[in-house]
């Protein structure tokens, strides 16, 4: 049987801690992903559910975008899937009554994890101006209130349409479609805050912001870099491809500030085997100092050219531009300055050299580790370099792998959410439906945030996520936020966005990925875009969690129809009767996609087309894969600071918070925790154990404040530190960000240490 969301807040003032796992998934990862889905969901439910999760004629996960192979495990998910699943599929739920009994000064004071514990929202809310919180409000009247805002806005511009990874392509194209139609391309979403780096870097070496790779090239490579992820907790269904990877002979490179148990070993929970012993993943780890990447793969590629012969010189005629600058700057790389940069040694390093000259077929695999720097996108353009001298791009078992998030950020992106659309695909947009989009780029994550701030900006209208949670600089966002005269979240649950308000506020419940949507057509169901180009069908199996729920398309196309009104030429209601007419549509606008309905029909669904993957064509300014030479950077840190990057725990997805928990780092009982090397802990005065105030320190001279953290010695790179996010975001400043994709820096924030 399911069990009550807590009625209070746990108290996290004192965590628990023990040394940290050195193996991922296992018998422990069962118990608790069982234990998890039966306080949600009970045990006639979980069976029902998580059977259905990543199948062909199920639904996909709303967890994490990383692909099924065609041939299905009957458990197709790993822990923290189940644990999105049963958050969503939970029996809890959250009334006009709880609202009643739980007014916004309230709902400020609670921790997102008490936020998401208490359940499904089930009915349409609404915070009227001066109220002191919300009430139940009809849909129709709901519709009424965005329509007013919006209509009375100076300009287009003055409205932010953000949206999160989890929308459907069918929701995400309506979305778009709506906001051109209406007059902006204010289109922030989620990949500003995380991948924007990896599309800014790939768009310009390769012509595509995508990766280049299947699961059968993991399968088939010779050597997996691994650099600045932790697939062990945020893609954990990923060893199981680093797994068959090594059965099949493959090395593999850790590059990390932190050892993680999921790259130390593995325990497939799939098999007896698997379980008792597990599979050693790491040949190599590489623990990087923050910030250390571009330099460290600046001076791989110096070492890989002089090395005489192992560069691709055919491919590199045939298929790349900007060789010999690349190569000049290549061969100013300096060892002491490389080694200063990364803190590695130069064994470590020359052994990296000799596995990546003797692998004929490279893969790199890299996320948040490498895309929230200041010099993210000159990092990865450095990653392409590697792969080009070696032609590791366009063949089986090679190229590049940028492990995306949420479960379709890639499809939101593919299907138009971009605050800077490509022209052509404008140009499709307009000629299908008769319309005229804004050709003026919009504002992206950031951007939206200052224009808040500004009062340039004054309608956030969200398409699920946690906008507040998510963003950096916790108390300007906030107080961004504040400046609206419209919030509306469209949500499945609540978060820490719906207690920070606008001078009005809205909360759109919304069938989620494992709800049946019944439409006026029938049965309907969604596609999703995974982590390798892969589209594929998204069919929920259970009653909603309440008769008042809209689907996120519904949503859309009742919301155009009020703002826009009969000047609207485009069928709403004939998209939300009916989602084929929808992909009909996309069909005819977004390239890959033709004959939409019938292609996707096919079970496992199809894979979209990769100019670079496969035919060796790449659609850059140049027409060829460009190398490049940027200047090496790396953060440089003031004596008697450190510098901190932001992480998940184990039990956390994105901003979502499942329990208090890091099983495989060893703590237990609360979230406000800073991870750091025991020999800086001592040059510090920081006693394990004890608490201190965490302040970064940047430019403009601002102090910002994570108070009462528990220091807890940890084999971090020295002159590093680590704590969780969303708690450390008051810490990232806005203007802090990446060069060119403007994503936060949240991986590179310098911190001194004061008592508590």
């Amino acid at each position: 049987m399911a069990t009550k969301p807590p009625a209070g807040d746990p108290v996290q003032d004192a965590p628990q801690v023990a040394p940290p796992q050195h193996a991922a998934a296992g018998l422990p990862a069962i118990g608790h992903t069982l234990r998890i889905a039966q306080q949600q969901m009970g045990l006639a439910r979980t069976a029902r559910t998580l059977l259905k999760v990543n199948q062909k004629d199920g639904f996909d996960c709303p967890g994490c975008a990383w692909p099924e192979g065609d041939k299905r495990h009957t458990a197709e998910f790993c822990e923290n899937g189940a644990k999105a699943v049963a958050e969503e599929a939970t029996l809890r739920r959250v009334t006009p009554e709880f609202f009643a009994a739980h007014p916004l000064a309230d709902l400020a004071t609670r921790s997102g994890y008490w936020l998401g514990q208490q359940g499904r929202i089930t009915e349409p809310m609404y915070l009227p101006e001066g109220g002191d919180r919300y009430e139940a409000v009809s849909w129709e009247r709901a519709f009424a209130i965005i329509a007013e805002e919006l209509t009375a806005l100076a300009s287009p511009d003055e409205a932010l349409f953000y949206t999160s990874g989890r929308t459907s392509n069918e929701a995400a194209f309506l979305f778009q479609l709506f906001a051109r139609e209406f007059g902006t391309n204010n289109l922030p979403d989620c990949s500003n805050m995380c991948h924007e780096s990896s599309g800014s870097a790939l768009n310009e070496t390769i012509g595509i912001g995508k990766g280049s790779v299947s699961l059968e090239d993991l399968h088939q490579a010779d050597l997996i870099i691994v650099a600045g992820q932790n697939p062990g907790t945020n893609h954990p269904r990923m060893l199981s491809a680093l797994e068959q990877a090594k059965s099949a002979g493959a090395k593999i490179i850790s590059v990390n500030p932190l050892p993680e148990a999921g790259m130390e070993r593995f325990k497939n929970p799939q098999s007896p085997l698997g379980m008792i012993k597990g599979t050693a993943l790491n040949d190599l780890f590489l623990q990087i100092r923050i910030g250390g990447d571009q330099a460290l793969f600046r001076l791989l590629n110096k070492l890989v050219i002089e090395a005489g012969g192992a560069t691709d010189e055919a491919f590199i005629r045939e298929h790349t531009h900007g060789y010999e600058e690349f190569a000049a700057a290549a061969a100013k790389a300096d060892w002491e300055e490389t080694l200063t940069a990364t803190g590695l040694t130069r064994p470590e390093i020359e052994r990296a050299l000799a596995m990546v000259l003797a692998s004929e077929r490279t893969i790199v695999c890299w996320a948040m580790g490498l895309t929230q720097h200041k010099h993210a996108v000159a990092t990865i353009r450095e990653v392409v370099n590697l792969l080009l001298l070696r032609g590791n791009i366009g063949r089986p078992g090679a190229g590049v792998c940028p492990v995306r998030g949420h479960s379709n950020v890639q499809g939101d992106r593919t299907m138009g959410i971009f605050e800077r659309p490509a022209p052509a695909f404008l140009d499709a947009l307009d000629a299908e439906f008769g319309i005229t989009s804004p050709r003026e780029h919009g504002f992206d994550v950031v951007r939206s945030i200052q224009a808040l701030r500004d009062g340039k900006a004054k309608v956030l209208f969200a398409m699920g996520g946690n906008f507040v949670g998510a963003t950096p600089d916790t108390e300007v966002t906030e107080a961004a936020i504040r400046r609206a005269s419209l919030t509306v979240h469209v949500s499945t649950k609540l978060n820490r966005s719906h207690a920070v308000t606008g001078r009005r506020a809205l909360i759109l419940p919304t069938l989620g990925r494992t709800d049946k949507d019944v439409q006026a057509g029938g049965k309907q169901f969604v596609t999703v875009e995974d982590s390798m180009g892969m589209v594929h069908a998204s069919r929920g199996n259970l009653a909603p969690a309440s008769p008042h729920l809209l689907s996120e398309p519904a949503i859309v196309a009742r919301l155009a129809r009020a703002v826009l009104g009969q000047a609207s030429r485009t069928p709403w209601e004939e998209f939300e009767r009916d989602y084929a007419t929808i992909r009909d549509r996309i069909s005819r606008v977004v390239p890959g996609f033709e004959d939409f309905n019938a292609r996707v029909a096919r079970p496992g669904g199809f894979r979209l087309p990769h100019a670079p993957r496969d035919e060796r064509r790449f659609p850059t300014k140049t027409g060829k894969a460009n190398f490049t030479a940027a200047p090496v950077e790396y953060p440089e840190v003031p004596e008697g600071r450190l510098l901190l990057q932001t992480l998940r725990s184990h039990d956390q997805y994105n901003t979502t918070i499942y329990g208090l928990d890091d099983r495989y780092r060893g703590i237990t009982g609360g979230r406000r925790v800073v991870m750091v090397n025991p020999a800086d802990a001592a040059e510090l005065g920081l006693a394990d154990g004890s608490y201190t105030d965490l302040v970064s320190e940047w430019k403009d001279g601002v102090e910002r404040r994570a108070p009462g953290f528990r220091v807890v010695h940890y084999p971090t790179a020295r002159g590093c530190a680590a704590a969780y996010y969303p708690e450390t975001n008051v810490l990232v400043p806005l203007d802090s960000t990446a060069d060119t994709s403007n994503t936060p820096a949240s991986k590179s924030v310098v911190i001194r240490f004061e008592p508590s």
